[in-house]
Parts: C-alpha cells; structure tokens; sequence
C-alpha cells in the first residue's frame, strides 16, 4: 500500500491550502454546507445504532462509547473521499501555505470563516430536517439519548467550565487532523478510509468535542425537547470547543508539521 512521506504530505498540504482560500464564495459556501451535513450524517447514524444499546451502556458502558465511535467516522469518510469543506480539517490544511508566505492569512481567515457558517447550516439541516422531521428520533430511546447528549454539551450552565471544554476541543482537532493528514498520505480508498478511521473513532471514544459534530446533536437536542437555548449551545459549548478545534489542528498538526518538514526544505 503506497502513501506519502511526512515532506510529501506536508508539500500536497501546501498546494491544497494555496487553493482552498480561492474559491468563489458561492462555491465555498456549498462546498461547507456538505460537510456540515456529512458529519451530522454520521452523529445521526451513532445515536441511532449506539442509543439504542441502553442494556450494553448500563452493562458496559465503555463498550458502548466505542459502538458510537465505532459508526461516526463515516462522516470523515464523506468529507475527504467525497469532497467538501470542512472548518475543523482546514483548522490545519491551511497552516503550511499560510507559514510559508505561499498563501495571504486573508485567505486562510475567508476559508475559516465560510467554512464555519456553511458547516453550521449544513448540521443544523439534517438536524432539522432529516433528524427532527423524519421522526428518526421520536421514540425511546433515542430521544432520551439524543436530549441527554444536548443537555450534557451544553444545557448545565455554570457547572459547564470554560477551560475542560476548550481542552476536549484541542484534543478532538489533533486527532481529526491528523486523521485528514494520514489520509492525504493514503494513495487509494482503502487507505484512507482506514486513515480517517481510527483517529476519529479514538476522540468520539474518549468523549472530546468537535465543534460541527456539536453543530448537529445540541440543535437535534434542542428541536426534541432538550431544556437547552440557543444561547447555553453558543456560550456554553460552542465558543470554547471552536476556540481548542482551531488550536488542536492549526497549532499541533499544521504549524508543527510545517516546522518540522516543511520550513527545513524551504531554506
């Protein structure tokens, strides 16, 4: 199976981040709305297989984390096979061009930003509409587990910290990164299906946070009931999750990548 060295990896980040700040907005914009909606496809596919298992969670609970962690990878899988943009992947793709001088920060600033609202309306749709009105999630006990989920993200208020939460972010963002960077080093499907897996299954399996996953279950939450507002799922939880996904991917896995095998080639 052939893949990329660490240099190659680091030189196809920095064109694909040369262009990634490019498209018309249009383009951008659509191009987020389906990842969004690829990662809320695959929040949408765990709690249906994995909040269903209440015997295995109460009998073994970490045996049932991993069955929810074990199906959302799908998601990952949609994005970098597929095609789209998603914010918390680019958090580190658009480091290296950007280091580099290859790649204005206006263009990494765009990218972050359109990326993120397309990816918000994306979750926010199959929520809505393929989660909430389909009825998917109407019975016990996925309701129980889909409200429990928004209510544990972002419904506690005070008792819910600034700093564990940014924390579970850089955690999330490391690993999906690197996810997204070992698939790049994969040269066939196979590769980097199996590449997107297992980092994305560990930080769903370890309980950190991705801030468009959460874009997906708190707004699913909230639709069906939820005692969660609009305002505790931004300040509570989305705020700091973004802020430690922006640092676990551009910080431990673009900068530091560049540094090591990037920044050494261009001198």
């Amino acid at each position: 199976m052939a893949f990329k060295t660490p240099g190659e990896i680091v030189e196809t980040v920095c064109s694909a981040g040369m262009a990634k700040g490019l498209p018309r907005l249009d383009k951008l914009l659509l191009l987020s709305f389906l990842a969004g909606a690829y990662i809320a496809f695959g929040g949408l596919l765990a709690v249906v297989v994995a909040g269903a298992a209440t015997g295995l969670k109460a009998d073994n609970p970490g045996l049932q984390r991993f069955v929810f962690a074990a199906v959302f990878p799908v998601g990952l899988m949609l994005v970098v096979i597929a095609g789209s943009e998603l914010f918390t992947g680019n958090a580190a793709l658009l480091m290296p061009a950007s280091l580099s001088g290859k790649a204005p920060w206006r263009n990494l600033a765009y990218n972050w930003g359109v990326s993120y609202v397309g990816n918000f309306i994306g979750s926010v749709f199959v929520a809505y509409c393929l989660a909430y009105l389909t009825g998917l999630l109407a019975q016990s006990p996925w309701i129980d587990c889909i409200k429990t989920l928004a209510v544990a993200k972002a419904g506690q208020g005070t008792e819910l910290v600034f700093w564990p939460l940014f924390w579970k972010g850089v955690g999330c963002n490391w690993l999906v990164c690197l996810a997204v960077w070992m698939a790049i080093a994969a040269d066939d499907v196979v590769g980097k299906i199996l590449a997107c897996w297992w980092p994305i299954m560990a930080f769903v399996a370890l309980g950190f946070e991705h801030s468009v996953a959460n874009m997906f279950f708190v707004p699913a939450g909230i639709f069906y009931g939820a005692e969660v507002t609009w305002r505790q799922f931004f300040v509570n939880n989305l705020i700091p999750v973004t802020l430690g996904n922006i640092v676990g991917g551009s910080l431990f896995v673009g900068a530091i990548y560049w540094y090591l095998f990037g920044r050494r080639r261009e001198q």
